[in-house]
């Protein structure tokens, strides 16, 4: 990776050999191994494992403005934003007891990065969130909105560096009742 890296400086018309440039492409290849791209190296069933009895808790569950940043697998530059997530949890028999289970919230975050740190387009990225909990949790009902701005939109191309890119999920009640999805949609006070 790091010799197509001092091809692209090269190219750019810089030197890859001055001393700004010489450690750029092990920095490059380390920055994306370890931090950038780690979501390909994650699975959301693990991080999804724990669960926990809600003690008769039955109504959304929200985390918003979860920060994230990604990388457009289009353009190789980055996007940015805030996911929400929203959940209407479910009862499962475990054994002889009904629970209602739920999920630590800091969970939801670590999907919605584990998903990001990946070569991304903004839709995929919202479905598959909305995949990993459904698939986890089966809640009655599952909302994930990604409001994202794109560095290939604001800085190249188009040059709209106000655009923001929105991209939503339903599911089950949030999809099949409007009440609902609206409450849902006002308690994110979108």
């Amino acid at each position: 990776m790091k010799y197509s890296i001092r091809d692209i400086i090269k190219k750019i018309g810089d030197d890859p050999d001055r001393d700004g440039l010489k450690d750029t492409p092990e920095r490059f290849e380390r920055s994306r191994l370890n931090e950038l791209y780690k979501g390909y190296t994650e699975n959301y069933r693990e991080i999804l494992s724990k669960v926990f009895d809600s003690e008769g808790y039955d109504e959304i569950i929200i985390l918003r403005n979860i920060d994230f940043f990604s990388t457009c697998e289009h353009h190789l530059l980055p996007f940015t934003g805030v996911v929400h997530i929203g959940y209407l949890p479910s009862e499962k028999i475990l054994g002889k007891v009904t629970q209602t289970l739920v999920v630590g919230a800091s969970k939801l975050a670590r999907v919605t990065d584990m998903f990001s740190q990946r070569l991304q387009i903004q839709e995929r990225m919202t479905m598959q969130i909305a995949d990993a909990i459904e698939d986890t949790l089966q809640p009655h009902g599952l909302g994930v909105i990604c409001v994202a701005k794109h560095l290939c939109i604001t800085s190249r191309g188009a040059k709209k560096p106000n655009a923001e890119l929105v991209t939503s999920v339903m599911r089950g009640a949030f999809r099949d009742q409007p009440s609902t999805k609206q409450e849902f949609l006002t308690l994110l006070k979108i």
